[in-house]
């Protein structure tokens, strides 16, 4: 994870590898695109790597150099390494108290993972979730009502899931408490169609669900959701999300990280079987 003591980070990897996918695509080599930061080759193989925090100046200047002319693809870079950027100088935990900056970063590394772990108290995961059961929610939040703002977060969601449906899904791993499941999510035929997708997405071969029953008790996940995000690289550190009513808490800290899923672990053994999981699942959908 490190060099000449700089750190690489999820977000500082993902930008590294867009860097390079320029270069690639470009012709270029090391030795040029240095010449255009008038820099040495190793920061260059620094920043296509995430060792380093990459400056905006930087990043506009490659990518002009290799013949980069979509202003909003640049403008996706920035963003990214503005958030990188962000990561970095709160040296392992970070708090947000806005909606859209979390989101990004979550979108950001859960399309760079290769597995997920995911504990939910009160809602079908997301990557679970139907476009009606996402636009209950969402409505049922209170905080938006619109549909012009609505609509754009029930579509997120609806594209993220090409992460389990895609050419290259993600292993995702899913434990629920029952309540979610039983909770009326926009009423009985809303939730009855919801139950039905969970049980299709669920027989995916990548896939694996577990419920919590009523019965299990007391476990060690009755605080919070969260998800663990694990990525390709034997070095990387499992990075953790989870949230709250006004923020948003990512982890990316070997020993917090062990803590989160140790807990999950617990709780899975806990949980039914995913045989038996599918079966409350079904019986709770007949019960509707």
């Amino acid at each position: 994870m490190k060099s000449s003591g700089q750190t690489s980070t999820v977000l500082g990897r993902k930008l590294g590898a867009e860097l390079l996918r320029l270069r690639d695509a470009a012709g270029r080599k090391q030795q040029e695109a240095s010449d255009v930061l008038s820099a040495t080759p190793s920061k260059v193989v620094k920043m296509e790597r995430g060792w380093v925090p990459v400056r905006d100046p930087d990043i506009k200047a490659l990518y002009e150099f290799y013949g980069g002319n979509d202003p909003g693809a640049l403008e996706a870079l920035l963003r990214l390494a503005r958030l990188d950027r962000e990561r970095r100088k709160a040296k392992g935990w970070w708090g947000f108290v806005s909606e859209s900056s979390p989101l990004s970063q979550y979108i950001a590394m859960e399309d760079a993972a290769t597995n997920i772990r995911s504990w939910e108290l009160s809602f079908v995961p997301g990557l679970f979730q139907t476009a009606e059961y996402t636009r209950a929610l969402v409505v049922g939040h209170g905080e938006w009502e619109d549909p012009e703002e609505v609509e754009p977060i029930v579509e997120v969601r609806q594209k993220r899931q090409q992460r389990i449906h895609g050419e290259r899904p993600v292993e995702l791993y899913a434990v629920v408490w029952e309540a979610a499941l039983r909770q009326l999510v926009g009423g009985s035929e809303v939730m009855r169609r919801q139950l039905t997708h969970v049980l299709e997405v669920a027989e995916l071969p990548h896939v694996r669900l577990q419920v919590l029953p009523f019965r299990a008790g007391s476990h060690p996940c009755a605080t919070g959701p969260y998800q663990i995000l694990s990525f390709a690289e034997s070095e990387a550190i499992d990075v953790i999300y989870t949230d709250t009513i006004s923020a948003a808490l990512w982890v990316e800290n070997e020993e917090e990280s062990a803590k989160y899923r140790r807990y999950f672990e617990h709780t899975s053994r806990l949980s039914l079987s995913q045989h038996d999981s599918l079966r409350l699942i079904n019986d709770i959908r007949q019960g509707i």
